[in-house]
């Protein structure tokens, strides 16, 4: 590729797809070849480097390994299942605090035994802590290749876990809330609204478990 420069441009036309050329792109002839046009400019021989397939980097310049798009479903993966896990245990933990506020007005000595329901509320952030970790852990396109497989394996692990905590932590919320107000009035219930918080703990467990085996499934479309 034979391209024709000013002294004066050449700097400012050294530069392409964001990345500087280095002295060896640059081929100019010996002096006893010199070569001039009509115009007095000099002819200039470029080399361009070769580019990947997945991106506009330089062979040279890049440590990238896998598809450049994939990290950003990885970390999309994690961030949504700490959010919504989060999520999850706050409306729990409001929810079910507003009824244990109101119930201990009247009944103060049972305040310490309805508070069941806020701290099973707040394990499903943990849920979505040890999700998060994983997915971060296992993102490093510098030591081992990245594809979109993996980057889709760790979004669905963090959805399953973020939406189940999120519904988990709604269902404790409500139960806890209608649990301690009814268990001020009959102390017979409360057995029965431990039961009901230990099913609805179930369901961000069921995610918990779907998303450790779809993070494991990230890394299975390299070949062995």
């Amino acid at each position: 590729m034979t391209k024709y420069f000013t002294f004066r441009s050449l700097q400012e036309n050294i530069k392409f797809c964001g990345s500087s050329f280095s002295s060896t792109h640059l081929k100019i002839p010996k002096k006893k070849k010199k070569q001039k046009n009509h115009r007095g400019r000099y002819k200039i021989q470029i080399s361009l480097p070769r580019f990947e397939r997945s991106g506009l980097r330089s062979e040279k310049m890049s440590t990238f390994s896998g598809d450049e798009t994939a990290p950003f479903f990885g970390f999309l993966g994690a961030a949504a299942a700490l959010v919504f896990s989060c999520m999850g245990a706050a409306y729990g933990t409001a929810k079910s605090g507003v009824g244990v506020a109101s119930m201990g007005v009247m009944r103060p000595e049972l305040v310490m035994k309805s508070i069941v329901p806020v701290v099973m509320a707040g394990v499903l952030g943990i849920y979505g802590l040890i999700i998060a970790v994983i997915i971060s852990t296992g993102i490093n396109p510098k030591a081992k290749s990245y594809y979109l497989f993996d980057g889709y394996a760790h979004l669905s692990s963090g959805l399953a876990c973020g939406l189940a905590g999120l519904s988990a932590g709604m269902a404790i919320g409500i139960v806890g809330d209608a649990g301690v107000r009814a268990n001020a009035q009959q102390p017979k219930l409360f057995v029965g609204m431990i039961l009901i918080l230990i099913f609805a703990e179930a369901l961000a467990l069921y995610g918990l478990i779907v998303g450790i085996i779809l993070s494991s499934r990230a890394g299975q479309s390299r070949a062995e």
